[in-house]
């Protein structure tokens, strides 16, 4: 992404940027509030010798302020994946992510690479070879996250750019979401929008709410029916992790 495309932005890459509350980005990627809390800002927890902190996961764009990036964003989308859909534990997770950033100088493991998993390991693609990131390096078998990688788009570069968040209270295992709703940093400043226009899920939400039907909406925006509920469903809670 060309440095002149970030002039609104002040010269900052703006998926870097502070644009989503903790709500929002509860709400985008159906993760509870108080686990999305206990990522972000880390948690104390009782052992035999007294009380012990466990470190965020997730790193803010500012310490000053609450709010999440973009890249933030994938980074709980894939986290969640990881937890919940393959029960891959905490300490595996921080040692992949620790193994990541030493080795490949990588900020924001979670958002730039594609993980793979058994369930107990995780693993990354690099040189051609699968290695496993939650034992140091070493090489072996793998069992892929499909269903949720297949939601993000990469840029040449390999960098998130595009999310398409899951919007339909299904089983995670068998999610096949349409991808109809997009977050990207860069249209409606991160805000969700129906795929290929600029037209925000939650005005369509709102209109909805005031009694509106969805087929005057649809016929409001010359979009199809299923476009619009496909808003509707991304601005409400449809899961609690």
């Amino acid at each position: 992404m060309s440095i002149h495309k970030f002039k609104l932005y002040s010269g900052k890459d703006p998926r870097n940027l502070p644009a989503y509350s903790l709500q929002e980005a509860s709400r985008y990627t159906s993760v509870s509030l108080n686990t999305l809390r206990s990522w972000v800002h880390g948690r104390s927890y009782p052992t035999d010798h007294g009380s012990k902190f466990w470190k965020p996961i997730i790193e803010r764009p500012s310490t000053q302020e609450a709010s999440l990036s973009f890249t933030n964003l994938i980074e709980v989308h894939v986290l969640s994946a990881m937890r919940r859909t393959h029960k891959v534990s905490m300490i595996t997770v921080r040692r992949s992510l620790d193994y990541l950033g030493r080795e490949f100088k990588s900020d924001h493991p979670l958002a730039e690479h594609n993980f793979e998993t058994d369930g107990l390991d995780l693993f990354v693609e690099k040189y051609g070879q699968l290695i496993n990131v939650s034992k140091g390096g070493q090489i072996a078998m793998k069992d892929i996250m499909r269903v949720y990688l297949k939601r993000i788009e990469r840029d040449e570069k390999g960098i998130a750019r595009q999310l398409f968040p899951f919007t339909r209270l299904t089983t995670d295992e068998h999610r096949n979401d349409p991808k109809i709703v997009a977050i990207n940093s860069m249209i409606a400043f991160g805000k969700p929008v129906i795929v290929g226009t600029g037209i925000p899920t939650a005005i369509i939400a709102e209109r909805y709410k005031t009694g509106e039907s969805i087929a005057d909406i649809a016929d409001d925006y010359r979009r199809n029916v299923n476009e619009i509920e496909e808003a509707i469903r991304c601005e409400f809670e449809i899961r609690a992790a």
